[in-house]
């Protein structure tokens, strides 16, 4: 999908197209949320851990959150899996069109998944982000150890003096670089097999990014 441009613009019309439409979630004290739908454009997708077709966006309700939802999203060592697969990655690059006036951050982000690793694996979750035009952030990472077998979650949080703003009045695509890592550290690869997901077969695992809101100064 090297240009797709597929249009997320959620509402009950098209639902099927966009994915789930999420509820409503509790805006952060003192956050001014804008009236208007946002509307969220895939300009690309790139990656092993997001092949074409296989990630979908959808907007909340009330503007103060969007998810993204895989479905192929896994990194495996051991038994069935290739040299490659320890480590699969995806490169989202969105177009958020804002209501006139506001611009935007993200606040947090919450990963989900499922690991199976097994005594001596590890796992490691890791994500950036960053508008067009802008430094890189610094990546956040996250472990996991086994034995683990069970569902993970993982969140990424800022502080409001850390927020990186989109520029007023400019459009600049919206980046997130994640990854999944899976070693076999001391586990044996040979008669075992350890993954890492962040995938599902159902809404119900996905990464929520929430959002962070504020008015634009006047022109002068």
């Amino acid at each position: 999908m090297s240009r797709s441009r597929v249009l997320f613009l959620c509402g009950a019309a098209i639902a099927a197209i966009c994915g789930p439409v999420l509820p409503a979630h509790a805006a952060a004290p003192g956050i001014t949320v804008p009236p208007d739908k946002i509307v969220i454009e895939v300009a690309t997708v790139n990656g092993s851990g997001c092949p074409a077709g296989s990630a979908a966006v959808g907007v909340s309700l009330d503007n103060t959150a969007f998810t993204v939802t895989y479905s192929k999203y896994l990194a495996q060592v051991g038994l069935g899996a290739k040299p490659t697969d320890f480590r699969k990655n995806c490169q989202l690059n969105l177009i958020v069109h804002v209501p006139h006036g506001f611009t935007y951050a993200v606040a947090s982000v919450d990963y989900r998944g499922y690991a199976q690793l097994e005594p001596g694996a590890t796992g490691e979750q890791k994500a950036s982000y960053y508008f067009q035009g802008q430094s890189q952030t610094t990546a956040k990472s996250h472990q996991f150890k086994g034995a683990l077998d069970d569902n993970w979650q993982a969140t990424d949080t800022n502080e409001i003096a850390q927020y990186v703003w989109a520029p007023c009045g400019e459009r600049r695509n919206f980046n997130i670089n994640t990854e999944l890592t899976v070693n076999a550290g001391t586990s044996d690869p040979t008669k075992t097999t350890s993954f890492m997901a962040m995938d599902s077969t159902d809404t119900a695992i996905n990464t929520l990014y929430r959002l962070a809101w504020k008015e634009c100064p006047p022109k002068r």
